[in-house]
């Protein structure tokens, strides 16, 4: 499902294809825009968002990606095909956020928001509950002259400057502050926010935040030094800016991965990988479903392809699947699986994601079975297989399972506290091809 808001706006699913002929896209080229067209080619060269010009228009294939871009007077805006609703619960569970009451009752509904204003009212909201909680404060160092003395007076300042001369003595003291770290980073991601989104409103209610936090911090440049720096200083009295942390960073790599020098030209937009948001996904609610079992995320298969002529010093190829389950760890591996965001029930299996299984199924430690878990919505699709033969001698050495995973059925599953039988069934089922819970109806 696609349609055209208008001439110069495009609004798109992920994995959607959209040709000229249909509506008004055949009126729009990028010929008279030679830096629009280097974004649109390099873009295409990534694997982000796939453009070609036509001589009937644009035609637009998107990816795995979701957001929004601006390529010239062109907005193209592609959207997740989950609705949002359930949607976000599966991004507060992913990345730990909490259940916040998003909305105000003058904003718009949570169907009408995009994917990357989703994350940015979440941001808003983790915020506000932290500034009506009360900001973290940290004793901080102060080095002055005071009417009233309190910490350490120093004495060495007073002998060089001949003995007390002032009604103020020099003093050591550590008040207790809200211009920390913290405080200073989290308004900063609030702006960060605030040049991302587009929503007036939700730009407003950012930029007010900003101010209360202001107010009692001085700014601090957002890097990855930064980032660094936070993780070292944050301890159990920062736990509650965990959430907002998390969304922060996301929203600072995707700056760096989408606003980033892309063959020379800063690309204005927000794209996000639905690939990291699946296998984050994925790997919470395995290692909390799958009791008594290890999950091993990236897990590095060395030895199986080596060089055998190696003149220019090259590491040898590594293959590294998205989770390896063991019983534990060191143990024998029981399931090699790739988290892949692609409805593979609705798409057709590209040939690079069946040969990379097959690689991970022919592999000594597999088993035999490599599985892909990929997400759907549609509740009739079923687990596929394909069998590795031996033509010859007529063998089945191995096989490759696409087994489908149901985002409306784990956004209930995850959102239910008392469905904890249910989540596991369900992980046993993803991950070692347990009891299949086709018959399980959500209420």
């Amino acid at each position: 499902m696609q349609m055209i808001e208008n001439r110069n706006h495009i609004d798109l699913h992920e994995w959607t294809k959209l040709e000229p002929t249909e509506g008004s896209i055949g009126e729009l080229f990028l010929e008279n825009d030679p830096l629009a067209r280097k974004m649109a080619q390099d873009l295409s060269a990534k694997g982000m968002l796939h453009i070609t010009e036509l001589r009937q228009g644009l035609s637009i294939r998107s990816t795995s990606f979701v957001g929004r871009i601006k390529l010239g007077d062109i907005n193209i805006s592609i959207r997740p095909k989950i609705k949002n609703a359930p949607l976000l619960k599966l991004i507060r569970y992913a990345y730990g956020l909490r259940d916040l009451q998003l909305f105000f009752p003058t904003e718009y509904g949570v169907e009408s928001k995009n994917f990357q204003d989703l994350l940015i009212t979440q941001l808003a909201a983790e915020a506000d509950e932290l500034i009506s909680r009360g900001l973290h404060r940290k004793y901080t160092r102060e080095d002055g002259n005071i009417i009233s003395p309190k910490g350490k007076i120093n004495i060495q300042k007073i002998a060089k400057e001949g003995g007390i001369r002032h009604a103020s003595l020099p003093c050591t003291y550590y008040p207790r502050l809200e211009n920390c770290l913290i405080n200073q980073f989290l308004a900063e991601g609030l702006r960060l926010g605030a040049c991302i989104t587009e929503d007036i409103l939700l730009i407003s209610r950012l930029r007010r935040l900003i101010v209360l936090i202001q107010d009692s911090s001085s700014s601090v440049e957002l890097n990855r030094y930064t980032i660094k720096r936070l993780h070292r200083e944050m301890d159990r009295l920062t736990a509650a800016y965990r959430p907002a942390i998390n969304i922060i960073e996301i929203l600072f790599q995707l700056k760096g991965a989408s606003l980033e020098d892309i063959g020379g030209l800063k690309l204005p937009g927000f794209l996000f990988d639905m690939n990291k948001f699946f296998q984050a996904l994925l790997s919470r609610f395995l290692r909390e479903n799958l009791p008594g079992y290890v999950i091993q995320d990236n897990y590095r298969l060395s030895g199986m392809i080596s060089y055998v002529q190696n003149p220019r010093n090259r590491p040898d190829p590594s293959l590294q699947p998205d989770y390896v389950i063991q019983k534990e760890k060191g143990s024998e591996i029981v399931s090699v699986l790739d988290a892949k965001y692609r409805d593979l029930w609705i798409e057709p299996l590209p040939s690079e994601m069946l040969y990379q299984l097959a690689i991970y199924a022919l592999s000594p430690i597999s088993g035999g079975t490599a599985t892909i878990l990929y997400p759907t919505i549609d509740p009739e699709a079923e687990e596929a297989r394909i069998n590795i033969n031996d033509p010859i001698h007529e063998r089945n050495y191995a096989k490759v399972v696409l087994r489908p995973v149901n985002l409306d059925k784990l956004a209930y599953l995850i959102s239910h506290e008392n469905a904890v039988q249910e989540r596991v069934e369900y992980a046993r089922w993803l991950a070692l091809n347990g009891v299949n819970p086709s018959e399980w109806t959500m209420s």
